[in-house]
């Protein structure tokens, strides 16, 4: 755990102590929303186990995300549609996400420092540092990507009984052979992104 440390330590060392960790997933499928989440950890928090959520089993993360939600100092989501997705392009719309995991986050801690992965928050009014990889090297944006890739996970998995023809549940909305079976079968439904499959599909 301690290797995961070290972005916080030296906030701590800074005298920063309320640190939000902010990750996203769901910026790669053709199907259903961006979701971001921010995470306020309790000093001492020592749970070896999280890491970041593509390293983990379904099983593991539903675990720590149980565990995570219940000792965060406070936790937000923030949820984009594919349809604010092709308004804005996926990038944008991830912001957007994670500005309004930070925004909820804030409004239950005095959130002081963001930590996130890889990109750059505009329009964030807090001091925040960009880490490549920060959910392999921060334990705060490794339980954000955990509570994302959760929640995320869960949406799709509703969606796939309302639109059974693309395996939802199992393919949470990535490009799968099954999935873009069913589009050619079936077409696209109400949670495509129509920005992603425009080169391949016309809208049906």
């Amino acid at each position: 755990m301690n290797h995961m440390m070290k972005y916080e330590n030296e906030l701590y060392e800074k005298g920063v102590f309320c640190i939000a960790g902010v990750d996203e997933v769901g910026r790669g499928p053709l199907a259903g929303p961006v979701v971001a989440a921010a995470v306020v950890l309790p000093l001492g928090f020592d749970e070896p186990e999280v890491d970041d959520s593509k390293k983990l089993t379904a099983k593991k993360r539903e675990y720590l995300f149980d565990l995570i939600v219940k000792q965060s100092l406070a936790y937000g989501i923030g949820m984009v549609d594919n349809r604010i997705i092709d308004e804005i392009n996926i990038l944008e719309a991830t912001k957007l996400a994670m500005r309004n995991a930070v925004a909820e986050a804030r409004s239950k801690a005095a959130i002081e420092h963001v930590l996130v992965d890889a990109v750059f928050i505009s329009g964030l009014e807090l001091p925040q540092t960009s880490i490549i990889k920060g959910d392999e090297k921060s334990v705060s944006i490794a339980a954000a990507s955990i509570v994302a890739k959760v929640t995320r996970d869960r949406i799709m998995c509703t969606y796939h009984d309302e639109y059974p023809y693309y395996n939802f549940d199992r393919n949470k909305g990535y490009g799968t052979k099954a999935h873009y079976e069913g589009i050619s079968e079936h077409g696209i439904c109400e949670i495509h992104r129509k920005s992603f499959l425009k080169k391949i599909y016309k809208e049906k």
